[in-house]
Protein backbone atom coordinates (compact mmCIF):
# COMPACT_ATOMS: atom_id res chain seq x y z
CA UNK A 1 0.00 0.00 0.00
CA UNK A 2 1.37 3.44 -0.97
CA UNK A 3 2.48 6.22 1.40
CA UNK A 4 1.22 9.80 1.46
CA UNK A 5 2.89 12.94 2.77
CA UNK A 6 6.40 14.36 2.57
CA UNK A 7 7.42 13.67 6.19
CA UNK A 8 5.33 10.92 7.75
CA UNK A 9 5.03 7.37 6.43
CA UNK A 10 1.22 7.60 6.41
CA UNK A 11 -0.55 4.73 4.67
CA UNK A 12 -3.68 5.44 2.67
CA UNK A 13 -5.75 3.21 4.95
CA UNK A 14 -4.47 5.00 8.05
CA UNK A 15 -5.23 8.37 6.46
CA UNK A 16 -8.87 7.37 5.88
CA UNK A 17 -9.25 6.30 9.52
CA UNK A 18 -7.60 9.48 10.83
CA UNK A 19 -9.69 11.72 8.56
CA UNK A 20 -12.89 10.02 9.77
CA UNK A 21 -11.84 10.61 13.40
CA UNK A 22 -10.96 14.22 12.69
CA UNK A 23 -14.21 15.07 10.89
CA UNK A 24 -16.81 13.01 12.77
CA UNK A 25 -18.82 15.19 15.22
CA UNK A 26 -19.10 12.29 17.67
CA UNK A 27 -15.34 11.80 18.02
CA UNK A 28 -14.03 12.82 21.48
CA UNK A 29 -12.11 16.09 21.28
CA UNK A 30 -8.84 14.53 22.43
CA UNK A 31 -8.96 11.86 19.71
CA UNK A 32 -9.86 14.46 17.06
CA UNK A 33 -6.85 16.58 18.08
CA UNK A 34 -4.50 13.58 17.94
CA UNK A 35 -5.75 12.63 14.48
CA UNK A 36 -5.34 16.27 13.37
CA UNK A 37 -1.73 16.31 14.62
CA UNK A 38 -0.82 13.22 12.59
CA UNK A 39 -2.61 14.46 9.46
CA UNK A 40 -0.91 17.85 9.74
CA UNK A 41 2.45 16.16 10.29
CA UNK A 42 1.94 14.19 7.08
CA UNK A 43 1.50 17.51 5.27
CA UNK A 44 4.77 18.84 6.69
CA UNK A 45 3.31 21.40 9.11
CA UNK A 46 5.72 22.60 11.80
CA UNK A 47 5.43 21.48 15.42
CA UNK A 48 4.99 25.06 16.64
CA UNK A 49 2.19 25.72 14.13
CA UNK A 50 0.36 22.51 15.10
CA UNK A 51 0.63 23.30 18.81
CA UNK A 52 -0.90 26.73 18.19
CA UNK A 53 -3.66 25.42 15.90
CA UNK A 54 -4.76 22.57 18.16
CA UNK A 55 -4.24 24.51 21.41
CA UNK A 56 -1.78 22.03 22.93
CA UNK A 57 1.87 22.21 23.97
CA UNK A 58 4.72 21.45 21.56
CA UNK A 59 5.71 18.57 23.84
CA UNK A 60 2.24 17.05 23.40
CA UNK A 61 2.59 17.27 19.61
CA UNK A 62 5.95 15.52 19.78
CA UNK A 63 4.52 12.83 22.07
CA UNK A 64 1.70 11.89 19.70
CA UNK A 65 3.98 11.95 16.65
CA UNK A 66 6.42 9.62 18.39
CA UNK A 67 3.70 7.20 19.53
CA UNK A 68 2.24 7.03 16.04
CA UNK A 69 5.63 6.35 14.48
CA UNK A 70 6.34 3.48 16.89
CA UNK A 71 2.85 1.99 17.38
CA UNK A 72 0.72 3.23 14.51
CA UNK A 73 -2.95 4.15 15.02
CA UNK A 74 -3.14 1.96 18.12
CA UNK A 75 -0.66 4.31 19.80
CA UNK A 76 -3.17 7.17 19.65
CA UNK A 77 -5.64 5.42 21.94
CA UNK A 78 -5.89 6.62 25.54
CA UNK A 79 -3.99 4.34 27.87
CA UNK A 80 -5.12 3.31 31.30
CA UNK A 81 -3.41 5.42 33.92
CA UNK A 82 -1.19 3.77 36.43
CA UNK A 83 -1.85 4.03 40.11
CA UNK A 84 -3.91 2.44 42.83
CA UNK A 85 -7.41 1.40 41.73
CA UNK A 86 -10.39 2.94 43.48
CA UNK A 87 -11.07 1.25 46.80
CA UNK A 88 -14.44 2.77 47.62
CA UNK A 89 -16.82 -0.13 48.09
CA UNK A 90 -20.60 -0.08 48.00
CA UNK A 91 -20.61 -0.44 51.79
CA UNK A 92 -18.28 2.57 52.16
CA UNK A 93 -20.51 4.62 49.90
CA UNK A 94 -23.60 3.65 51.92
CA UNK A 95 -21.76 4.58 55.12
CA UNK A 96 -20.99 8.08 53.78
CA UNK A 97 -24.60 8.59 52.70
CA UNK A 98 -25.95 7.41 56.07
CA UNK A 99 -23.55 9.63 58.01
CA UNK A 100 -24.49 12.64 55.88
CA UNK A 101 -28.12 12.25 56.94
CA UNK A 102 -27.24 12.55 60.66
CA UNK A 103 -25.89 16.00 61.63
CA UNK A 104 -22.86 16.11 63.96
CA UNK A 105 -23.16 17.20 67.57
CA UNK A 106 -23.45 20.96 68.11
CA UNK A 107 -23.70 21.61 64.33
CA UNK A 108 -26.59 21.69 61.89
CA UNK A 109 -24.89 19.86 59.01
CA UNK A 110 -21.65 18.29 57.81
CA UNK A 111 -19.10 19.93 55.54
CA UNK A 112 -17.19 17.68 53.16
CA UNK A 113 -13.98 18.07 55.13
CA UNK A 114 -15.53 17.56 58.57
CA UNK A 115 -17.34 14.41 57.40
CA UNK A 116 -14.19 13.14 55.67
CA UNK A 117 -12.19 13.57 58.89
CA UNK A 118 -14.94 11.87 60.90
CA UNK A 119 -15.05 8.83 58.57
CA UNK A 120 -11.35 8.64 57.76
CA UNK A 121 -11.70 9.22 53.99
CA UNK A 122 -10.63 12.03 51.67
CA UNK A 123 -12.88 15.05 51.23
CA UNK A 124 -12.88 14.42 47.45
CA UNK A 125 -14.35 10.97 48.10
CA UNK A 126 -17.14 12.62 50.10
CA UNK A 127 -17.69 15.13 47.29
CA UNK A 128 -17.99 12.34 44.70
CA UNK A 129 -20.51 10.41 46.79
CA UNK A 130 -22.57 13.55 47.44
CA UNK A 131 -22.58 14.42 43.75
CA UNK A 132 -23.60 10.88 42.79
CA UNK A 133 -26.53 10.82 45.23
CA UNK A 134 -27.57 14.47 44.84
CA UNK A 135 -26.75 15.36 48.45
CA UNK A 136 -26.22 19.05 49.29
CA UNK A 137 -26.02 19.45 53.09
CA UNK A 138 -25.18 23.17 52.83
CA UNK A 139 -28.53 23.94 51.15
CA UNK A 140 -31.96 24.18 52.71
CA UNK A 141 -35.37 25.01 51.24
CA UNK A 142 -38.36 26.45 53.06
CA UNK A 143 -41.94 25.19 52.95
CA UNK A 144 -45.25 25.55 54.72
CA UNK A 145 -48.30 23.30 54.59
CA UNK A 146 -51.61 25.09 54.20
CA UNK A 147 -54.03 24.59 57.08
CA UNK A 148 -56.96 26.06 55.16
CA UNK A 149 -59.99 23.74 55.69
CA UNK A 150 -61.13 24.63 52.16
CA UNK A 151 -57.73 24.01 50.59
CA UNK A 152 -58.89 21.35 48.11
CA UNK A 153 -61.81 23.41 46.83
CA UNK A 154 -59.85 26.64 46.44
CA UNK A 155 -56.86 24.91 44.90
CA UNK A 156 -59.03 23.04 42.38
CA UNK A 157 -60.81 26.31 41.52
CA UNK A 158 -57.56 28.16 40.74
CA UNK A 159 -55.91 25.25 38.89
CA UNK A 160 -59.09 24.78 36.86
CA UNK A 161 -58.82 28.39 35.66
CA UNK A 162 -55.24 27.78 34.56
CA UNK A 163 -55.86 24.50 32.74
CA UNK A 164 -59.40 25.11 31.44
CA UNK A 165 -59.99 28.87 31.21
CA UNK A 166 -63.54 30.04 30.45
CA UNK A 167 -64.13 31.09 26.85
CA UNK A 168 -63.81 34.82 26.10
CA UNK A 169 -62.90 35.55 29.73
CA UNK A 170 -59.74 37.22 30.99
CA UNK A 171 -57.82 35.61 33.85
CA UNK A 172 -55.67 37.99 35.91
CA UNK A 173 -53.34 36.97 38.71
CA UNK A 174 -53.31 39.97 41.04
CA UNK A 175 -51.18 40.73 44.08
CA UNK A 176 -48.99 43.40 45.60
CA UNK A 177 -45.27 43.36 46.32
CA UNK A 178 -45.24 45.56 49.39
CA UNK A 179 -42.52 47.56 51.11
CA UNK A 180 -39.97 47.51 48.27
CA UNK A 181 -37.02 49.44 49.65
CA UNK A 182 -35.18 52.12 47.72
CA UNK A 183 -31.65 51.19 48.77
CA UNK A 184 -28.56 53.18 47.87
CA UNK A 185 -25.08 51.77 48.46
CA UNK A 186 -22.71 53.86 50.57
CA UNK A 187 -19.98 53.67 47.91
CA UNK A 188 -19.99 53.28 44.11
CA UNK A 189 -20.40 49.76 42.72
CA UNK A 190 -17.34 48.18 41.10
CA UNK A 191 -18.50 46.89 37.69
CA UNK A 192 -17.90 43.33 36.50
CA UNK A 193 -14.52 42.65 34.89
CA UNK A 194 -13.01 39.56 33.28
CA UNK A 195 -12.32 37.19 36.15
CA UNK A 196 -14.09 39.36 38.74
CA UNK A 197 -17.81 39.70 39.54
CA UNK A 198 -19.46 43.04 40.17
CA UNK A 199 -18.86 44.19 43.75
CA UNK A 200 -20.90 46.40 46.07
CA UNK A 201 -20.68 47.44 49.70
CA UNK A 202 -22.62 45.42 52.25
CA UNK A 203 -24.07 48.54 53.89
CA UNK A 204 -26.66 50.82 52.38
CA UNK A 205 -28.87 53.87 52.96
CA UNK A 206 -32.67 53.56 52.94
CA UNK A 207 -34.61 56.19 51.00
CA UNK A 208 -38.15 54.94 51.64
CA UNK A 209 -40.41 52.27 50.24
CA UNK A 210 -43.04 51.70 47.57
CA UNK A 211 -45.62 48.98 46.96
CA UNK A 212 -46.15 47.48 43.52
CA UNK A 213 -49.63 46.24 42.57
CA UNK A 214 -49.50 43.96 39.54
CA UNK A 215 -51.98 42.01 37.40
CA UNK A 216 -50.59 39.23 35.20
CA UNK A 217 -52.58 38.12 32.15
CA UNK A 218 -52.33 34.33 32.33
CA UNK A 219 -52.67 33.69 28.59
CA UNK A 220 -50.45 36.46 27.22
CA UNK A 221 -48.01 37.06 30.08
CA UNK A 222 -48.51 40.84 29.94
CA UNK A 223 -48.46 42.70 33.25
CA UNK A 224 -50.31 45.82 34.37
CA UNK A 225 -48.61 47.51 37.31
CA UNK A 226 -48.95 50.58 39.49
CA UNK A 227 -46.83 51.82 42.40
CA UNK A 228 -48.42 53.22 45.55
CA UNK A 229 -46.89 54.55 48.77
CA UNK A 230 -49.05 52.15 50.85
CA UNK A 231 -50.83 48.83 50.36
CA UNK A 232 -54.21 49.15 52.08
CA UNK A 233 -57.63 48.34 50.68
CA UNK A 234 -57.83 51.89 49.31
CA UNK A 235 -54.83 51.32 47.04
CA UNK A 236 -56.24 47.93 46.03
CA UNK A 237 -59.53 49.58 45.07
CA UNK A 238 -57.63 52.18 43.04
CA UNK A 239 -55.83 49.38 41.21
CA UNK A 240 -59.11 47.54 40.53
CA UNK A 241 -60.44 50.74 38.96
CA UNK A 242 -57.34 50.83 36.73
CA UNK A 243 -58.16 47.28 35.58
CA UNK A 244 -61.81 48.22 35.12
CA UNK A 245 -60.87 51.04 32.73
CA UNK A 246 -58.27 48.98 30.87
CA UNK A 247 -60.44 45.89 30.25
CA UNK A 248 -63.83 47.47 29.58
CA UNK A 249 -66.70 45.10 28.86
CA UNK A 250 -64.79 41.86 29.51
CA UNK A 251 -65.53 39.14 32.03
CA UNK A 252 -62.55 39.14 34.41
CA UNK A 253 -61.50 36.38 36.81
CA UNK A 254 -59.18 37.72 39.51
CA UNK A 255 -56.88 35.28 41.33
CA UNK A 256 -55.76 36.78 44.65
CA UNK A 257 -54.43 35.49 47.96
CA UNK A 258 -56.21 35.60 51.32
CA UNK A 259 -54.68 38.92 52.39
CA UNK A 260 -57.17 41.03 54.39
CA UNK A 261 -56.87 43.87 51.88
CA UNK A 262 -58.51 41.69 49.21
CA UNK A 263 -61.47 40.82 51.48
CA UNK A 264 -62.18 44.25 52.95
CA UNK A 265 -65.90 45.15 53.05
CA UNK A 266 -65.30 48.11 50.72
CA UNK A 267 -63.61 45.80 48.23
CA UNK A 268 -66.41 43.25 48.46
CA UNK A 269 -68.97 46.02 47.87
CA UNK A 270 -67.07 47.27 44.81
CA UNK A 271 -66.94 43.73 43.38
CA UNK A 272 -70.65 43.32 44.02
CA UNK A 273 -71.26 46.55 42.10
CA UNK A 274 -69.12 45.26 39.22
CA UNK A 275 -70.43 41.74 38.56
CA UNK A 276 -68.11 41.15 35.60
CA UNK A 277 -65.26 40.82 38.13
CA UNK A 278 -65.10 37.32 39.66
CA UNK A 279 -62.80 36.90 42.69
CA UNK A 280 -60.96 33.58 43.26
CA UNK A 281 -58.96 33.35 46.50
CA UNK A 282 -56.01 31.00 46.87
CA UNK A 283 -55.89 28.89 50.06
CA UNK A 284 -54.20 30.29 53.14
CA UNK A 285 -50.38 29.86 53.00
CA UNK A 286 -50.58 28.83 49.33
CA UNK A 287 -49.59 31.98 47.45
CA UNK A 288 -47.46 29.70 45.19
CA UNK A 289 -50.72 29.04 43.35
CA UNK A 290 -50.72 32.66 42.15
CA UNK A 291 -48.62 32.94 38.98
CA UNK A 292 -47.91 36.63 39.52
CA UNK A 293 -45.62 35.57 42.38
CA UNK A 294 -43.36 34.03 39.75
CA UNK A 295 -43.23 37.35 37.95
CA UNK A 296 -42.44 39.14 41.22
CA UNK A 297 -39.47 36.81 41.54
CA UNK A 298 -38.26 37.83 38.08
CA UNK A 299 -38.47 41.58 38.65
CA UNK A 300 -36.78 41.22 42.06
CA UNK A 301 -33.90 39.24 40.61
CA UNK A 302 -33.46 41.22 37.41
CA UNK A 303 -34.24 44.83 38.36
CA UNK A 304 -34.50 45.42 42.12
CA UNK A 305 -32.14 43.28 44.24
CA UNK A 306 -28.89 44.53 42.70
CA UNK A 307 -30.15 48.03 41.87
CA UNK A 308 -29.15 51.24 43.61
CA UNK A 309 -31.78 53.94 44.07
CA UNK A 310 -31.23 57.38 45.59
CA UNK A 311 -34.97 57.97 46.00
CA UNK A 312 -38.35 56.24 45.88
CA UNK A 313 -39.00 58.01 42.59
CA UNK A 314 -35.86 56.41 41.08
CA UNK A 315 -37.01 52.99 42.31
CA UNK A 316 -40.45 53.44 40.77
CA UNK A 317 -38.90 54.58 37.47
CA UNK A 318 -36.84 51.38 37.39
CA UNK A 319 -39.93 49.27 38.10
CA UNK A 320 -41.95 50.96 35.34
CA UNK A 321 -39.04 50.64 32.90
CA UNK A 322 -38.88 46.90 33.63
CA UNK A 323 -42.65 46.68 33.07
CA UNK A 324 -42.32 48.33 29.64
CA UNK A 325 -39.46 46.01 28.68
CA UNK A 326 -41.35 42.92 29.85
CA UNK A 327 -44.53 43.85 28.02
CA UNK A 328 -42.54 44.45 24.84
CA UNK A 329 -41.82 40.71 24.75
CA UNK A 330 -44.05 39.01 27.35
CA UNK A 331 -43.63 35.36 28.22
CA UNK A 332 -46.54 33.59 29.93
CA UNK A 333 -45.89 31.18 32.78
CA UNK A 334 -47.51 27.85 31.88
CA UNK A 335 -49.20 25.86 34.63
CA UNK A 336 -48.91 22.11 34.03
CA UNK A 337 -49.89 20.21 37.21
CA UNK A 338 -53.44 19.07 37.77
CA UNK A 339 -55.23 19.32 41.11
CA UNK A 340 -54.89 15.57 41.68
CA UNK A 341 -51.13 15.69 41.02
CA UNK A 342 -50.76 18.51 43.54
CA UNK A 343 -52.71 16.56 46.16
CA UNK A 344 -50.46 13.54 45.59
CA UNK A 345 -47.30 15.67 45.98
CA UNK A 346 -48.59 17.26 49.18
CA UNK A 347 -49.60 13.88 50.60
CA UNK A 348 -46.13 12.51 49.86
CA UNK A 349 -44.50 15.58 51.48
CA UNK A 350 -46.67 15.11 54.58
CA UNK A 351 -45.64 11.47 54.85
CA UNK A 352 -41.97 12.34 54.39
CA UNK A 353 -42.08 15.03 57.11
CA UNK A 354 -43.76 12.62 59.54
CA UNK A 355 -41.49 9.62 58.92
CA UNK A 356 -38.31 11.67 58.52
CA UNK A 357 -37.34 9.72 55.40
Amino acid sequence: MGYVGPEFGLRVGDRKVLESWFRAPTTPQQMAKRAGVILASAEGESIRSMARRFDVSQMTVCQWRARFLTEGIAGLQTRHRSGRPRRLTTADEARIVAATMKPPKAMTHWSARSLAKHLGVSHMTVHRVWRKHGLQPHRIESFKFSTDPEFDRKMADVVGLYLNPPEKALILCVDEKSQIQALDRTQPIFPMRPGLPARMTHDYVRHGTTSLFAALEVLSGKVTGRCFPRHTHREFLSFLKVLDRKYRGRQIHLICDNYATHKHPAVRQWLADHPRFHLHLTPTSASWLNLVERWFGRITQEAIRRGTFDSVRALERAILAYLDTWNGNPKPFLWTKTASQIRTSIRHAHQTSVTGQ
